[in-house]
């Protein structure tokens, strides 16, 4: 039976860092939903796996995540200033 690829590559053991992962994801899903608890969370995550970068794989990662969860917290200081000038918020419930 032919094999692709060094076998060896999958188990060397180079893995990228779930930290880094996480805080990617939750800059990523933070621009559409929860971007105030999201985008903290981005930036912690990824400040954590930047610290770690050395050891693990995934600084780029984590730089990206960091990157998003700013900008999560901006746009809901932007949407929070909008909802502000513009009378706030109100729910219209029934007819």
């Amino acid at each position: 039976m032919t094999s692709y690829g060094n076998p060896s590559a999958a188990s060397s053991g180079s893995r990228t860092n779930g930290l880094a992962i996480a805080s990617l994801c939750c800059g990523i899903v933070g621009l559409f939903i929860m971007n105030i608890i999201l985008g903290p969370l981005a930036i912690v995550l990824g400040v954590v796996a930047r610290r770690q970068a050395g050891v693990k794989n995934g600084g780029g990662l984590a730089k990206a995540g960091i990157v998003l969860g700013v900008v999560d917290v901006v746009l809901w200081l932007v949407l929070m200033l909008v909802a502000a000038n513009s009378g706030g918020f109100s729910w219209y419930v029934g007819g």
